[in-house]
């Protein structure tokens, strides 16, 4: 979540240092810079998740409205399929079970950081478009993803806290520590939480899930507020895919301290996301959602191995 007000700066765990780098300095990757296109829209959303399923259809969410949208291909109309329980609508992840995980909470109370822990999190059947309240307790749930063995991972922003969600619903809302963490996708073999940090020493983050304390920061932007790093991904070599909200790109990390621009001219980008299955939204082609209400496919993104995260990828 992007929002004018900035929360201030707190204490990190263990982070590695980098040199600073520029948004508007970096080079194009090779083979990118092709001009994005619009293949969906939301009018009056506000869209802050965004994931695919198997069978190619895209879904996001609006913080405003609190809606999960559903679009079953490239250029066809968002159809809500559900309303979260509380507040706007966050983050969406698979849980094993193929249910559709969304977060909700993320309205005004996020501006306190960390001392509500009014968030949550709900079950969608996308099937039968049911959705079921599942777990509470967490201060956000701005990113979130699903391991392998069930654990849920959720961010907030605007506060310090990483939290965690057993599958049987138990909820350890402090987990780890990040100041300004946001977005949230797992490496294939779940070892490491990636992260972006958009508003306390911007940048990108990893952290390793059998140790929070262990936090690499995997890029230092320096405090350029042009940047504002927004929910990320992870294409097929790891490498982490985050769109610059304020300044309208969508990069890849290349190397730690480095990183080249897939796409720009999207302001108001929050969440990008690889498509999934071998039709719609599909598999190997990047799209970005943003505060604008539209999605965008990346052609400079393509990478044909990646995939939108999905427990066991």
């Amino acid at each position: 979540m992007i929002c004018a007000v900035a929360v201030g700066t707190l204490a990190a765990g263990l982070i590695t240092a980098l040199p600073p780098a520029s948004a508007s300095a970096a080079p194009v990757c090779p083979g990118a810079g092709q001009a994005p296109r619009v293949v969906g829209t939301v009018p009056g959303a506000a869209l802050e998740g965004l994931t695919v399923d198997r069978a190619g259809r895209l879904y996001t969410t609006d913080l405003i409205s609190g809606r999960v949208f559903r679009l079953s291909s490239p250029g066809a109309p968002a159809v809500p399929i559900a309303r979260v329980p509380d507040g706007g609508a966050g983050a969406l992840a698979w849980a094993r079970d193929g249910a559709l995980l969304v977060g909700y909470g993320a309205d005004a109370r996020v501006i306190v950081g960390d001392a509500l822990r009014h968030a949550g999190i709900a079950r969608i059947d996308v099937g039968t478009r049911t959705l079921r309240p599942w777990v509470r307790g967490f201060s956000a749930a701005n990113g979130m993803d699903v391991a392998g063995n069930g654990i849920v991972y959720a961010t907030n922003d605007f506060g310090n806290l990483i939290g965690r969600a057993y599958p049987n619903g138990v909820v350890q809302a402090d987990w780890g520590s990040l100041p300004s963490a946001n977005g949230a996708v797992l490496s294939r073999d779940d070892r490491w939480l990636y992260v972006s940090r958009t508003f306390v020493n911007p940048g990108v983050s990893r952290i390793s899930t059998s140790n929070p304390r262990v936090v690499q920061s995997l890029l230092n932007l320096g405090g350029d507020i042009a940047a504002t790093p927004d929910g990320l991904t992870l294409d097929s070599r790891n490498r982490p895919v985050v769109p610059f909200n304020a300044a309208g790109q969508v990069v890849r990390i290349t190397s730690p301290g480095r990183y080249c621009v897939l796409g720009s001219g999207m302001p108001l980008s929050s969440v990008v996301s690889y498509g999934r299955g071998d039709r719609g939204f599909s598999a190997g082609r990047l799209f970005r959602a943003g505060f604008d209400g539209r999605i965008y496919e990346v052609p400079g993104g393509f990478d044909r191995g990646a995939t939108a995260a999905y427990p066991g990828r």
